[in-house]
């Protein structure tokens, strides 16, 4: 029986995660709002969500790295309550620096908390169905943008945006610290389980040598890629609501883009984690990553919100499909004792890559008066990761995981 409590930890995980994800990246509906209303800049307040993803990045490895001594569970308790403080300071301040901490500092932060020590967690509870596993959890990611994001359009339009981001701060809150104590370590006999059917090269490691796990050319190229694919879709992302309304669309319509995405973002979690499970992790990633950027550079032909929808559906297919897989990945690369910190480090740099895209589509508008460059660049960057991921070392059984590692 306590082998089937795995699921109860993805169906935990998947709520925080839709919670969490959900209050933190409905920034972009409050983005012209507060801007009519303040005088802010975009790019002064795109630079809050900037801020976050760079402080969620560092925190990310603090947190992942604490999962791996003292478990998610109080990791995520603390992370609740940063949540919702920060949420609340920047409802409440009138200054834009003051908000950029709060969001950008306190809310970043706790992101930080949630993808690497619920990851590994999960994956350290499966020897079986593990793509699949990680995939439902990260469905909190993919039902976020339908549930939070019109959500917090109907609060905005009825209470303003200051009352509606304080709202989210306290159901975030009451919501998450509950489901944060279903949260438990894997018993030794899982966690000890082979990884069956891998395509790729395992390069496992003891806690003791963790410098050289990022020696490793798996963590090096695991982390590259995911910071390039990062890149890629967060300007993209964080913009398409202002875009839309940019081309006629209402403010709810805009929302409902998010809406979309998210739905083909389950869809996406549940095709790649399953294919995944059965022709390999790497394959699926490649492929995910060129459909993503060719989704990316069609944005430069979209003007009608029919189309907005359309290639919604392409875009939350892939890059909701992808983004699970990588904790898969690095399970099969480097064990379950060592998931929380190897997750951290690799969630540091796709933090980074993420924190290029709010700012960089609001400098180009500022700069040029439409998101044409923002799109044309997204894509180059989505090829790369593309390209990158073809150098995943692939399965070999010349070498013992022992060789693997470098001395």
């Amino acid at each position: 029986m306590e082998r089937h409590y795995g699921w109860v930890i993805v169906a935990a995980g998947a709520v925080i995660t839709c919670v969490a994800m959900g209050a933190m990246f409905a920034l972009p509906v409050y983005l012209q709002p507060m801007a009519d209303q303040t005088g802010w800049t975009r790019a002064g307040i795109s630079g809050a969500m900037t801020v976050g993803f760079i402080v969620m990045g560092v925190a990310g490895f603090v947190w992942g790295t604490l999962t791996d001594r003292i478990g998610a569970r109080p990791v995520v308790l603390i992370a609740a309550l940063m949540l919702g403080l920060g949420l609340f300071i920047a409802s409440r301040t009138s200054e834009l620096l003051v908000f950029q901490l709060a969001y950008g500092g306190l809310v970043g932060a706790s992101g930080g908390a949630f993808f690497a020590p619920l990851m590994a967690t999960t994956v350290a509870w499966f020897d079986k169905n593990r793509s699949l596993a990680v995939s439902l959890v990260s469905l909190g990611g993919g039902v976020a943008p339908m549930i939070i994001t019109p959500l917090a359009t109907v609060l905005i339009q009825t209470y303003g945006w200051r009352d509606a981001m304080m709202m989210t701060a306290i159901v975030a809150t009451v919501l998450i610290i509950p489901l944060g104590f279903l949260i438990r370590r894997a018993p030794e006999a899982i966690m000890a389980a082979p990884t069956p059917g891998s395509d790729v090269a395992p390069a496992p490691s003891q806690p003791g040598r963790m410098g050289a796990v990022f020696r490793t050319p798996q963590f090096f190229v695991l982390a590259g890629v995911f910071f390039f694919c990062c890149a890629a879709h967060s300007g993209p992302i964080f913009h398409t609501v202002s875009y839309a309304m940019l081309c006629g669309a209402s403010a709810i319509a805009a929302a409902s883009i998010y809406s979309v995405e998210g739905v083909a973002g389950l869809f996406g979690r549940l095709i790649f984690g399953l294919l995944a499970d059965r022709i390999g992790v790497k394959r699926v990633i490649v492929g995910g990553l060129v459909l993503q950027a060719a989704g990316i550079y069609t944005y430069i032909y979209v003007s009608e919100l029919s189309q907005f929808y359309m290639l919604a559906m392409v875009l939350g297919l892939a890059y909701g499909g992808v983004m699970p897989l990588y904790a898969v990945l690095a399970r099969d690369y480097f064990g379950p004792r060592v998931m929380g910190t190897v997750l951290g480090g690799i969630t540091m740099t796709s933090s980074i890559g993420m924190a290029f895209g709010p700012v960089g589509g609001g400098w180009i508008f500022d700069s040029f008066g439409d998101y044409h460059w923002l799109y044309v660049s997204s894509a180059v960057i989505g090829l790369a990761a593309a390209a990158l991921a073809l150098a995943f070392p692939p399965k070999s059984v010349d070498k013992t995981p022992a060789e693997a590692l470098p001395a």
